[in-house]
Parts: C-alpha cells; structure tokens; sequence
C-alpha cells in the first residue's frame, strides 16, 4: 500500500473540518456549501468558497457533482455504487 498523494491527505482534511463544524463525514466544505446553495437555506459559504479558489470556476459546484459521482471512491468501488 501507498502513501496517499497530497490531493487526498487535503481532502481528508478538508472532510475533518466539515464534520467538526457539524456536516457529514464523507463530505467536503466546499460540496456542503454548494448543497446548502442549492437548497436554497444559504449562499454566502459557496460564495466565499468560490472566491478563495478563484482559479476554479464553479468549485463549489465541481466538489458536489465529484461526491454525487463518487469521484472521491478507488474506481473499484465507484461501479459497484452505481449499481448498489
């Protein structure tokens, strides 16, 4: 086994971070706000988000549609999820 590229250790983080603050665990910030944006309870941390990746477009966007298509899982499991 390998050690985890720097990408996955931010996002571990990033996860941590977000359920300290109250969200679920497999989830980012940047995913939560754009859920949050969506649903229409509140705008402003998709906003912020967006902002400070500001060389992304559409970041907060980007991270929710990666949860929902389960990019964050090993490809082994993402057509095993799809089919569950």
């Amino acid at each position: 086994m390998t050690h985890p590229d720097y990408f996955q250790v931010l996002v571990a983080v990033d996860q941590l971070v977000n359920t300290l603050l109250g969200g679920y665990a497999d989830e980012t910030l940047s995913s939560r706000a754009w859920r949050h944006k969506k649903d229409g309870s509140r705008s402003w941390p998709a906003w912020i988000l967006d902002h400070l990746f500001f060389w992304q477009d559409g970041h907060c966007k980007a991270a929710y549609e990666s949860e929902i298509e389960r990019r964050q899982l090993p490809p082994s499991m993402r057509k095993e999820a799809t089919n569950a």
